[in-house]
């Protein structure tokens, strides 16, 4: 799938089928290591455009080829992670093509250097972690089982009996299931927040991607804070021993964290 900017540039490349693909906004004085490789087949490299304090990291891609490929979203993402690792990045969304360097510090950097420049500054030392919890399917469906007696029964009801000559107490059962861990995740969730308030600046709960999810939030902090996050959350799993699962992911590029992503 293309983007509108790459069908836009495909449309007015000037005839030599290359467009500027954009990554994210760094500050102007950051120094990209030579043959870093971008999207594309083959991959472009990566180099920086700037104006004023702003900076711009970009790859030639054609135009005529589309993007979207697993290993383009997936170099898109570890690329702008990385860059996040070291310093501040305002990540653009994937598939932001232009029609040429000129028109990267024409359209984007120029008209918005200001906008940028603050935004950049107040992301400085900063980075986006992203916490996924997860219950442990046989623990929450006891979980589940032991308090609430409805589900019990028609558990006992189901067991070794014809899925057709069960079906509403199994689709009862799943009703049940689902409503209390959504009941439990908002205080599982709530839990993980009230550990993490003293080192998080800002917090997004995303909605969750599994059924069995227990939380899963994004949270803005200092890099250099990352060991103490550790720390709690250790602290967590010990708790949650056996009931969730929690994975760390991080530091990564603040897309939940800033307004200047392109659509």
């Amino acid at each position: 799938m293309r983007s509108t900017e790459a069908q836009e540039a495909d449309a007015d490349a000037g005839g030599n089928g290359v467009g500027s693909y954009v990554y994210g906004i760094v500050p102007g004085d950051v120094e990209v290591t030579p043959g870093t490789e971008g999207v594309g087949d083959p991959p472009g490299q990566v180099e920086l455009l700037t104006y004023g304090e702003i900076g711009a990291l970009v790859s030639d891609v054609p135009v005529d080829r589309p993007l979207g490929r697993p290993k383009d979203l997936q170099r898109h993402a570890e690329l702008l992670d990385d860059t996040a690792a070291e310093v501040p990045v305002l990540p653009l969304r994937f598939g932001a093509v232009l029609t040429g360097p000129e028109a990267v510090v024409e359209e984007l950097l120029t008209p918005y250097h200001d906008e940028f420049r603050d935004a950049l500054e107040e992301l400085e030392g900063r980075a986006q972690y992203v916490i996924k919890a997860r219950y442990v399917e046989r623990a929450i469906l006891l979980e589940v089982l032991d308090e609430n007696k409805e589900a019990a029964r028609l558990r006992k009801e189901i067991h070794g009996r014809p899925e057709e000559v069960t079906r509403n107490a199994r689709m009862r059962l799943g009703e049940i299931i689902e409503q209390t861990i959504a009941a439990k995740r908002e205080l599982d969730t709530d839990t993980l927040l009230d550990e993490i308030e003293n080192l998080s600046e800002a917090v997004v709960i995303r909605e969750p991607t599994h059924e069995r999810d227990a939380a899963h939030v994004s949270v803005l902090m200092e890099s250099d804070r990352q060991a103490e996050l550790e720390q709690v959350l250790d602290e967590l799993r010990d708790e949650w021993a056996g009931r969730v699962e929690l994975r760390l992911l991080g530091p990564l590029a603040p897309y939940d964290f800033v307004g200047t992503t392109a659509e």
